[in-house]
């Protein structure tokens, strides 16, 4: 699905590329044949951040694109330096080059650059007492782009170069803002968006022993930390294409079954909610047929 999206190398430039996602170490793999095969190789470079373990489950590992593992769904140390090390390489870009970013759902853990004054450790307190406290995925990321110095949008304005992003989709709707909290896009949520939902998540998080980051408050607090918007000018030369989403692998996948005989029963992709009682409705669904 990624092949025929891939780019032609720019006259007298070359493209750069990063990446994040459960899904980018297959992209790059993708992405260095299809650059080899072209004669393009020697025009590429970067490399991808995957979760650990995703480099023995390659088929054939990318020698000129590499893959850095890090930690998901919560970032630790490999996700900060990955974070770092991608905005220097974008920063690297000329003019004349094209930033090609290689994106899929888990880049917001595998990408966890955070804003000035928020250690690591608050970051992660951060994540997990939403996640405890149920928080869906558009709370999460509207939370997680104000906190940042790489998601909503941040990504793109580190370069002046053109941008690129090939997006594979694992949220409900396949918001592209809310795929990895979208680095390369503007960011419509706004500081008071996610103040908001800390004050609706925090009485979950108490109620488990969480607190919210003190720092957190002050940085939601600091217009600085404002997020760049539809109208900057410097997302006039960013493109933003999904490749493949939840509900086409579903239909191919129930393709398959009715050919081999079976009944289907497809959920459609765009389930949400507590992952237990979400199991619950489908175990449901499952004694009745």
């Amino acid at each position: 699905c990624l092949t025929p999206h891939l780019p032609k190398v720019p006259a007298g430039g070359r493209i750069v590329i990063v990446g994040a996602g459960k899904a980018s170490a297959a992209m790059a793999v993708a992405a260095e044949r299809f650059y080899r095969a072209g004669g393009d190789i020697d025009r590429i470079t970067g490399f991808v951040t995957a979760p650990r373990g995703t480099l023995a489950a390659l088929p054939d590992e990318p020698r000129v694109l590499r893959v850095v593992e890090a930690r998901h769904p919560t970032p630790d140390e490999s996700s900060a330096k990955a974070a770092d090390e991608s905005l220097a390489l974008v920063r690297s870009a000329r003019e004349n080059d094209l930033v090609l970013v290689l994106f899929s759902g888990g880049a917001s853990a595998l990408w966890a650059a955070p804003a000035l004054g928020l250690s690591l450790a608050d970051k992660i307190a951060l994540t997990r007492g939403l996640l405890k406290s149920g928080a869906d995925i558009y709370e999460m990321n509207t939370v997680r782009r104000h906190v940042s110095r790489i998601k909503g949008g941040r990504l793109r304005m580190a370069t002046s170069a053109p941008m690129l992003t090939l997006a594979i989709s694992d949220v409900p709707r396949d918001d592209p803002a809310t795929i990895g909290s979208g680095p390369t896009l503007a960011d419509a949520t706004t500081l008071a968006d996610a103040r908001a939902v800390l004050e609706r998540r925090g009485g979950g998080m108490r109620a488990l022993g969480l607190e919210v980051p003190e720092v957190v408050n002050a940085i939601l607090a600091d217009p600085a930390n404002e997020t760049p918007k539809p109208d900057n000018p410097a997302f006039a030369s960013a493109e933003y294409r999904i490749v493949a989403t939840p509900a086409r692998a579903l239909e191919a996948a129930a393709e398959v079954a009715a050919r081999a005989g079976y009944d289907v029963v497809n959920l459609g992709g765009d389930l949400t909610g507590e992952a237990r009682e979400v199991a619950a409705a489908h175990a449901k669904v499952a004694r009745e047929a």
